[in-house]
């Protein structure tokens, strides 16, 4: 080693002792890292080490830990981690027992229940890759995704049985039973062999899929994140060892599974309803007594949405007063949606921009969206992210570019080939924004929805942001549409308010001038369409490309209405 040298790396090593540092202090702050027996944490070193960090490992090492502590509560009742891990091992044993082993990818298709965790352990003990489904998917995405991907074997809830019929996989499994006779079923192996399977030498992957907002579904697979992932989620947020916590978003989606596997860190008591309804959730919340609540904008603004007398019904103080910590992500937060809810239910709203791809980039704390509640907020623990132009250089602070990301975190590729833009390290996540003189992200939207109408730039999320801060909307979206003389267009789409009571062309023009009034000329959509819904996939965002051949027939009613339905 020279001595030119030693500076530098003396400074590194003292760079990663921060860091490690850094990640012990907030690993202590949630209750993790406290004094524990010896052989306590002996026995949790060594079932790491044979089954590793993911789902297999960090349950396993639970049902050591605490089995008598409750880990799921549902719509059929409780189970501790022991109940689990017992469950899990018969169901791991029986699948084995159906050819099903290390390397094989199982498709699980379930809502949020018991089910959905059942499988995934079983799936995992047994070094297979779990395949998430998206529930809100129709009969053709479906055949694609298990055609492209022929998973040995498919897991799903009853009501799915017939969106399932043409696809080619050889063997089901149902999960929720609906009927009398639904088949082979997920619970029927639970009375088995309830003895620890041996450890598979490869551990098994999850893969999530994209939202197909924009174009077929893709597979993202993820290798084990470790504990880095934990520490950038609570290096911003704060999430404590033994919560109770509502897990109202899709377990399949990037956000719902990511509060699964933080489970096997804290010891969560995991909440869960198989459909999202805004009453219910109020009633769950206030029953429960939940710590903390996971969901993606599109329910707070249902919840938001009921009427004042239905609201009036539930002790919103009260919920407002045990919840710690309400984690919004999946979609941009709309309007004022994160003023009007911490208005209600207090200042402990905190939004996470990422993507499948890349995971956490951003974290909005109660500040930030007290401050600016149009920003993605700030980057957590062990990020790295910079605004990039078209040719892969940073812009300057202010101006708009691309978003790249950095973090222990990023996807593999697709497992169909391909996967996201990388420069020096770092992935694009397909969005563009700046970053403000607060140092915060701003998010302008997707870098393939921007239009250019008569030589100018208009990023729909503005213009929508700016149409839901209209008394009269509920819900907006805006698209580009083909123009003979601007070349694009913008189109606005409106939820009215319930009650309002208007003539459809005088609302338009409202709309047209309450745009007008608060952004350039050229961001006015240059057609307004009151339509009863948006069309969203199951974790909320809007589809847009069913939105872009809109006709005057449409309603908009053929997408799915609202997440959790």
């Amino acid at each position: 080693m020279s001595v030119a040298r030693l500076p530098t790396v003396i400074s590194t090593t003292a760079a990663k002792a921060r860091t490690a540092g850094s990640a012990v202090k907030i690993l202590a702050g949630s209750g993790i890292v406290r004094p524990v027996n010896p052989l306590g944490l002996a026995r949790t070193g060594l079932t790491l080490a044979r089954w590793g960090t993911g789902p297999a490992g960090g349950f396993i090492g639970l049902a050591h830990r605490y089995p008598r502590r409750t880990a799921v509560i549902d719509e059929l009742g409780s189970l501790t981690y022991a109940d689990l891990d017992r469950r899990s091992n018969a169901i791991a044993r029986a699948l084995a027992a159906r050819g099903i082993g290390e390397g094989d990818g199982v498709a699980i298709m379930c809502r949020n229940h018991r089910g959905f965790i059942d499988a995934t352990l079983a799936v995992a003990k047994l070094g297979a890759d779990a395949l998430y489904l998206n529930t809100a998917f129709a009969g053709p995405q479906l055949v694609s995704v298990l055609e492209r991907d022929k998973p040995a074997l498919v897991i799903h809830d009853e009501e799915f049985t017939g969106l399932l019929a043409d696809a080619t996989s050889a063997e089901r499994l149902v999960a929720w039973v609906d009927s009398e006779d639904p088949g082979a079923t997920l619970e029927s192996l639970v009375s088995g062999d309830p003895r620890p399977v041996p450890p598979p030498k490869r551990h098994g992957r999850i893969v999530i899929l994209t939202s197909g907002t924009t174009g077929a579904p893709k597979s993202a697979p993820r290798q084990e994140a470790g504990i880095d992932a934990a520490v950038a989620l609570m290096s911003r947020m704060p999430m404590k060892d033994g919560w109770r916590c509502f897990i109202a978003a899709p377990l399949f989606h990037t956000w719902g599974i990511a509060h699964l596997l933080f489970a096997e860190l804290l010891g969560t008591t995991m909440v869960l309803r198989r459909r999202f309804d805004p009453e219910d959730a109020l009633a769950t919340l206030a029953e429960s007594r939940a710590d903390s609540f996971v969901v993606i904008p599109v329910m707070m603004q249902r919840i938001l949405a009921l009427p004042e007398e239905k609201l009036a019904a539930y002790d919103l103080d009260g919920i407002a007063s045990q919840l710690k910590a309400v984690a919004s992500s999946g979609s941009a937060l709309p309007g004022d949606l994160a003023l009007e809810w911490m208005d209600r239910f207090g200042d402990t709203l905190y939004n996470v921009y990422g993507s499948t791809e890349v995971s956490y980039a951003s974290i909005a704390d109660p500040v930030d969206l007290r401050e600016a509640p149009t920003s993605a907020g700030k980057v957590p623990w062990g990020t790295q992210m910079k605004i990039l132009d078209n040719d892969g250089v940073p812009v300057p602070d202010g101006e708009v570019g691309r978003i790249f990301v950095g973090n222990g975190l990023l996807f593999e590729g697709y497992t169909s080939g391909g996967g996201k833009e990388v420069v020096e390290g770092l992935m694009a996540t397909g969005d563009v924004g700046r970053f403000g003189p607060d140092g915060r992200l701003y998010i302008e939207g997707r870098d393939d929805d921007m239009i250019v109408s008569g030589g100018e730039n208009v990023f729909p999320q503005e213009v929508e942001d700016c149409l839901m801060r209209h008394e009269l909307v509920a819900d907006a979206a805006c698209v580009g549409v083909d123009d003979a003389d601007f070349g694009k267009r913008l189109r606005g789409f409106v939820v009215l308010v319930d009650g309002a009571e208007v003539d459809e062309g005088t609302v338009e023009q409202k709309l047209k001038d309450w745009v007008k009034d608060n952004l350039a000329r050229f961001k006015v959509p240059r057609e307004i369409v009151v339509t009863d819904a948006l069309p969203r996939n199951a974790t909320g965002k809007v589809l847009r490309r069913e939105l872009a051949t809109w006709d005057e027939g449409s309603d908009g009613s053929d997408g799915e209405r609202a997440a959790g339905k």
